[in-house]
């Protein structure tokens, strides 16, 4: 029998997907090494995604200060970049959205010179890991699967004002439509990855059911150090980690793989030697393969959950109506009611600013709508999204006592790029992240432009008939001299009440030998090493139009394939 030995690091979306699959193969072992533990039942719920940042299952990142341009509102200048650290990656801490992205996207890898990368190149293996179970989107058979790992539904349950957005925007002019099928610019309620009105990372999804495997082993809480290369071959043959205060080697028989994400990829990478000559040497670590583009091209979904509203009637997500018995029991014994809430986020959408093409379907902003604000709870909110003292209870305190809403605006293929460096040479110190939100003027402009049409959307007879409208009762700290809703506030607002939208990709980018700024070819090889991939977001060329879940799930699927067809 010959044993083909593959270690992972991370056990996220990606990692998850390809420990599965390879391990199906019974002649090949397969080690996982996750830095974190195993889920809990508490990351179930989906309502309270909020609750898992900040803890046990977080690496809680930080961006690094950006004075005068971004997370101007925020504790110390910073905005929260949490990550999972747990069996299942950032999917046990996300908020559940299965959204695939724009079919240019996938389009624009392949046009970037990495051939079978194109849309038709990658719809099939979205639609292998897929379990769809709501019957009218899983009788589109070209655009959907059943009977995969990844169980994909709506939520049981939605608020009336979840409704009301949708059909807010169909007076708007904009379709209800299922922005995975045929065309993505409209509106809809969420497609989700939830089982039974529970949670379905990608560790329930796709290693439960492989845990049993002879041929796979998981190690959690293993601390990946650095990945063993040969100095003279350049081979990959192996990696060091830490577990519980012990050093541990293990050894390759074929290839590691990194599924570390966009963060933590670069980050092993540099550690192993692999990177910018002039950081690595900076640093005292000696320069295996020079990779400038390693860290570089760091991408981000980023905007402003700063417009909120608030509604007369009792429609929206408040703390006290679902931490109750009732809701408990609720949700307990059917699987239903405020419980099963993604996290608040309970509406999407796909617009067209005046900056974008209309004339083709490859919208320029993303709208999540959340039944909530960041008044809506004892506190969550505002701790997970670091805003200061002054900045809520100036701003957004005074909503304690109303059923509020708010807007969450994404520019869906952002201008700005950040990057990922060492901050010393000590694998357990956390990175230097420079997020560069808004440093291109084109992402804020569309921005503004979104915000100005979430204000239209609320004067629609579909807002109106509950009182829905925006907050107008205070100016957000630092932006009191501007005009409210002139373009000059409504930039300082998103300048001020900055988020993330956790779609950290990009920094080991996918490209052709060509491309200076490539880090791994179409197979996702490393160029210059042997026996070493990084398989996770990281590798995005450019980020996709929409959450990034479903497409490095996607990825982990597409690769698992190449590297079979490839040990043939």
């Amino acid at each position: 029998m010959i044993y083909i030995i593959y270690p992972f690091s991370g056990g996220g979306s990606a990692g998850a997907v390809l420990a599965n699959r390879l391990s199906e193969n019974p002649h090949w072992r397969i080690l996982l090494l996750e830095a974190g533990p195993d889920e809990s039942e508490a990351s179930d719920v989906p309502v309270l995604a909020n609750n898992l940042q900040l803890g046990r299952f977080d690496w809680a990142y930080k961006t690094e200060p950006q004075p005068g341009r971004a997370c101007i509102g925020h504790v110390g200048g910073q905005c929260n970049w949490p990550r999972g650290k747990v069996l299942g990656g950032s999917s046990v801490l996300n908020y559940m959205l299965y959204v695939r992205g724009n079919k240019g996207d996938y389009n624009e890898w392949r046009d970037l010179g990495n051939p079978g990368w194109g849309y038709e190149d990658v719809l099939p293996y979205f639609r292998k890991s897929e379990d769809n179970r709501n019957p009218y989107l899983a009788r589109d058979r070209r655009h959907h699967g059943t009977g995969g790992y990844l169980t994909v539904q709506e939520p049981p349950w939605r608020t009336p004002i979840a409704v009301a957005f949708v059909e807010a925007g169909v007076e708007m002019g904009y379709e209800n439509r299922d922005c995975n099928g045929a065309r993505q610019t409209g509106f809809m309620l969420p497609q989700a990855t939830i089982r039974r009105a529970s949670r379905c990372s990608t560790a329930k999804a796709f290693l439960r059911s492989a845990r049993n495997r002879k041929n796979l082993d998981i190690i959690t809480e293993a601390h990946v150090m650095k990945v063993l290369i040969d100095k003279d071959t350049k081979q990959a043959y192996g990696v060091k980690f830490s577990r519980l205060g012990k050093m541990y080697k293990v050894l390759a028989g074929r290839e590691v793989i990194l599924s570390a994400g966009a963060l933590n990829s670069p980050q092993l990478l540099m550690l192993s030697g692999l990177g910018p000559r002039h950081q690595l040497a900076s640093l005292g670590i000696p320069v295996l393969v020079d990779l400038g583009g390693v860290g570089r091209n760091l991408q981000d979904h980023y905007g402003s959950m700063g417009l909120a509203g608030f509604s007369e009637e009792p429609i929206t997500i408040k703390e006290e109506r679902f931490m109750n018995i009732q809701s408990m029991l609720e949700y307990a014994a059917k699987g239903q009611g405020p419980l099963s809430a993604l996290g608040g986020v309970e509406g999407l959408a796909w617009i067209n600013t005046k900056f974008a093409n209309k004339s083709v379907d490859r919208p320029d902003l993303e709208i999540m709508f959340v039944s909530g604000s960041s008044a809506s709870d004892s506190g969550t909110v505002k701790r997970v999204q670091s805003l200061t003292n002054e900045t809520f209870y100036k701003m957004y305190a005074p909503l304690k006592d109303k059923d509020s809403f708010s807007f969450l605006l994404m520019v869906t293929r952002p201008t700005s790029r950040g990057y990922v460096e060492l901050r010393s040479r000590n694998p357990f110190e956390k990175p230097i992240f420079e997020a560069g939100y808004f440093n291109h003027p084109h992402d804020i402009k569309v921005i503004r432009e979104g915000m100005k049409f979430c204000i239209a959307l609320t004067k629609t007879k579909a807002f109106r008939k509950y009182g829905a409208k925006i907050w107008e009762g205070r100016k957000i700290p630092g932006c009191e001299h501007f005009k409210l809703w002139s373009d000059e506030y409504l930039e300082c607002l998103a300048r001020h009440y900055t988020n993330t939208i956790y779609h950290h990709s990009g920094s080991v980018k996918m490209g052709p030998a060509s491309d200076p700024g490539a880090v791994v070819d179409s197979r996702l090889r490393v160029y210059g090493v042997g026996g070493l991939r990084v398989v996770d977001a990281s590798i995005m060329p450019t980020v996709v139009s929409g959450n990034t879940n479903a497409p490095t799930i996607m990825i982990g699927e597409k690769v698992r394939t190449s590297m079979i067809l490839c040990s043939l």
